[in-house]
């Protein structure tokens, strides 16, 4: 019977998949797919999850199931989401952090004479970026606008450009990442001890690998195809900032209070823990008094502090309903008995544990490329980890850590992903000789990252 579940949930994966590959609404593609599955796990007999506060009826405990998980998400995970949203929305607003990107980017200017290797180095400037302004396609677009024009000026070709500006966003890491809040409830770990302990030691290796590939891929490619001899090269235009350089520290905050105040930098005799939600709305407020210094004029201040709250709802709108969806979708999973098949088939075939997690690790790297998004595949599939890992004896965050890292990765090589489309665009390049340029370098960052993980980390 178990095996029966397991080829309806393979099917549902597979529709499930071909939707999203389509364009479909993600939320409403994955809640269906999780309320059928939920449905006929009920039909065929099978247990399905249960409820703090179950109705009474089976029936209408399918949809009790949706209700719990709001409850859930939105007062934990999804507030800190939400706030994280709405923190990075203001910094756009008052373009603190076109300041932070103006200012990270001087230090390039030394490397004129090597513009391959200044095209390499934007790479863990624009992490460290990421980090601080966690929207892949709006940090891609800051740094089009600002870096881009740069190196295509020192002889680097527009593919180039972009593809080193593209890789900037491929490691979604840090305590405001959307996909780092999720990989740490997912395994009960606060999100600053799961960034500075596990994606810190794996993501620091792989960004130099990731340059040393970009530089010799990007390299080959320009004199293979000449594209460094472009008869018009495009109009360099300077960057500007409206607002003081002393902005630029307003982004970085959330993160210098978080790791001051953790237990890695014991700077005080008294204990303090400062959370995630905590040090946004910290920051928040300290970037309002930058504002008034700078406007004096109180009234429009405290109007823009609606943009803060239009960010929370914007998120709320996209990542939260995706994490509450997706969480269906893998209830549904479960209740057909796939986590129980698959780790069945594996041990029949004779995959260890480490093997079944690299499966589901290129798995998601698959599905992002897909769906073009990075948050879609693994809300999808990061539910499923605590379950998995507990069969087969491997534990949550060895098996989450390349799961959450290959879903960015995977956005990077898509080319119907929002960041791809968008500085392609704006560079004049295709999406897809983009997405096409970034994938030997990902790929060969993926095989590496997979075996210094599970075998040597």
């Amino acid at each position: 019977m178990i095996y029966i579940g397991a080829l309806i949930s393979i099917q549902f994966i597979a529709l499930t998949a071909y939707w999203l590959f389509k364009k479909y609404h993600a939320q409403a593609v994955l809640l269906f797919s999780g309320l059928a599955m939920l449905t006929l796990a009920l039909l065929l007999g099978f247990d399905i999850p249960e409820l703090k506060n179950a109705t009474g009826l089976k029936e209408f405990d399918l949809f009790k199931v949706i209700q719990e998980i709001f409850s859930e998400k939105g007062a934990g995970v999804g507030l800190m989401i939400m706030t994280i949203g709405g923190f990075v929305a203001y910094m756009k607003h008052i373009k603190a952090s076109d300041a932070l990107v103006y200012v990270s980017m001087q230090p390039l200017s030394i490397f004129r004479k090597y513009p391959y290797l200044a095209a390499s180095l934007v790479i863990p400037i624009g992490q460290l970026l990421f980090i601080c302004t966690p929207s892949a396609t709006g940090l891609g677009l800051l740094l089009v606008a600002s870096i881009y024009p740069v190196l295509v000026s020192l002889g680097v070709s527009k593919l180039s450009a972009v593809s080193v500006i593209s890789a900037c966003t491929v490691f979604d890491m840090g305590p405001a990442s959307a996909n780092t809040a999720r990989a740490s409830e997912l395994v009960g770990m606060n999100n600053v001890m799961y960034f500075i302990e596990h994606q810190m030691p794996l993501t620091i290796p792989m960004t130099i690998l990731l340059m040393v590939v970009y530089y010799f891929s990007n390299r080959y490619y320009d004199r293979k195809d000449a594209l460094h001899k472009q008869p018009e090269e495009p109009k360099r235009e300077d960057f500007k900032v409206d607002v003081p350089l002393i902005y630029a520290i307003l982004p970085v905050l959330p993160l210098i209070l978080l790791i001051v105040f953790s237990k890695y930098i014991q700077l005080f005799n008294f204990s303090v823990e400062l959370d995630t939600t905590t040090a946004m709305f910290m920051s928040f407020f300290i970037a309002i008094i930058f504002e008034l210094i700078r406007q004096k004029n109180l009234k429009n201040v405290f109007a823009s502090i609606k943009t803060f709250w239009d960010g929370m709802g914007k998120v709320f709108a996209s990542v939260i309903t995706l994490i509450v969806a997706a969480e269906v979708f893998s209830r549904g999973l479960i209740s057909l008995g796939f986590i129980d098949s698959l780790v069945m088939l594996s041990q029949h075939i004779g995959f260890s544990g480490a093997a079944i997690a690299i499966l589901m690790t290129l798995l998601i790297f698959a599905a992002s490329m897909l769906m073009g998004s990075g948050n879609a595949s693994f809300f999808s599939f990061g539910p499923l980890v605590p379950s998995i890992a507990t069969k087969v004896g491997l534990d949550g965050v060895n098996m989450i850590l390349p799961m959450q890292l290959a879903s960015s990765m995977g956005r990077a090589a898509s080319p119907i992903a929002g960041v791809i489309i968008a500085i392609s665009d704006i560079a004049g390049v295709s999406s897809f000789d983009l997405a096409r340029r970034n994938l030997i370098p990902l790929s060969v960052t993926m095989i590496v990252m997979l075996a210094y993980h599970f075998l040597i980390g």
